[in-house]
């Protein structure tokens, strides 16, 4: 039957080495999702059975052993997975700091304490996402220069992947917040291979001084800044592309614009779908962008693998966040952006200004 191991016993779930051949350990947290745990059970159960997007991961899953088991004795795995049992989720009308703060049993706080104790490489949860940056931030060391975690979304262009922080992680920031995000979004994007990220700041035009006070006073000091800051970006960039690297915004207008996105893509599909004889292309190019690697998000800021999806996530769509964490711990992408973020912030400390592409000031 299902191992169970009790949370936090390094014991019975030891740490991760350091061997490059191990498979990623990733705590994926059973409760929370819209549609409830079958969803969260299905994609595990998919992922254990797919040799390919199933390859160098080991799932811990996080739940309720009376509600877990009979889910995957249902769908005949019962002996597949390490289970490791939390009470409890949190619910999307409670106070999320106050529930993980009090409840040492709900799934998110124990998924992300696998974290910190090494027995997981990753946290995975469709749950509430307030809850998750809450254990994340009490749980977890934060990088440095950074007061508060972001969300961060990597999003599809025609032109390559741009990164959009914050995404729905803080909605009411300040300048200096912009900032910190500004660092931690291009150390991401070069930790990902951009050599010289572009940032931009999501405003309502590209002119000089163009927004409210927060943007106003947040481009100030993203131009003091040691990175390639482009200046203000309109919503547009996120479907099209190729004008920045990193769009940095509060977690309220960022999360708005990525769901206001996401919306219009679907919309145009299903359309496409619909006049066309054959939809297969648009059905094709639908779930690509909905399950693809940007249907995850980050928690970029803490020191730990925490990835967070959308509350009405499909099974293939939690299967790709687990990708999303398996690939970011393979490919020690957060070890090289805190490298990239504490020369960031040291050069920052210290005012030294850094050339950007073809020799300019950044």
């Amino acid at each position: 039957m299902t191992t169970t191991v009790p949370a936090g016993d390094r014991s019975a779930a030891p740490a991760a080495d350091a061997s490059p051949a191990r498979r990623v350990r990733v705590a994926l947290d059973l409760l929370g999702g819209d549609a409830g745990p079958a969803v969260v059970a299905d994609a595990a159960v998919a992922l254990a059975a797919d040799p390919v997007a199933g390859a160098g991961v080991e799932l811990l899953l996080v739940g309720p052993a009376d509600v877990a088991e009979p889910l995957l004795a249902e769908r005949g795995a019962a002996d597949l997975f390490t289970l490791v049992p939390a009470a409890s989720a949190v619910a999307m009308d409670e106070d999320p700091v106050a529930a993980v703060r009090h409840r040492r049993d709900c799934s998110i706080r124990i998924a992300t304490g696998l974290v910190r104790s090494g027995a997981a490489d990753a946290a995975v949860s469709i749950g509430h996402t307030g809850a998750s940056l809450a254990a994340a931030a009490f749980g977890l060391d934060r990088l440095p220069g950074l007061v508060r975690p972001a969300v961060a979304v990597l999003v599809p262009t025609p032109r390559g992947e741009l990164v959009l922080l914050d995404a729905g992680g803080t909605p009411d920031a300040t300048p200096d917040l912009l900032a910190q995000f500004a660092l931690a979004g291009a150390a991401y994007a070069r930790a990902r291979g951009v050599d010289a990220p572009r940032v931009g700041l999501l405003t309502i035009g590209t002119e000089a001084g163009k927004g409210d006070a927060l943007r106003r006073g947040a481009a100030e000091l993203l131009a003091t800044l040691p990175v390639d800051f482009v200046g203000g970006v309109e919503g547009g960039v996120l479907a099209r592309g190729g004008e920045v690297d990193v769009v940095v915004t509060d977690g309220f207008t960022g999360n708005v614009v990525l769901k206001a996105v996401e919306g219009a893509v679907d919309a145009s599909l299903e359309r496409a779908a619909a006049v066309y004889a054959d939809p297969g292309p648009a059905r094709d190019v639908q779930q690509q962008l909905r399950a693809g690697a940007h249907a995850g998000a980050l928690l970029l800021g803490v020191d730990g693998v925490c990835v967070v999806g959308h509350g009405a996530s499909t099974a293939d769509e939690v299967a790709a966040y687990v990708a999303l964490a398996r690939a970011t711990v393979a490919d020690d992408v957060l070890g090289r952006t805190a490298r990239h973020l504490a020369e960031l912030v040291e050069r920052r400390r210290s005012s030294v200004p850094v050339l950007g592409p073809a020799g300019s000031g950044a």
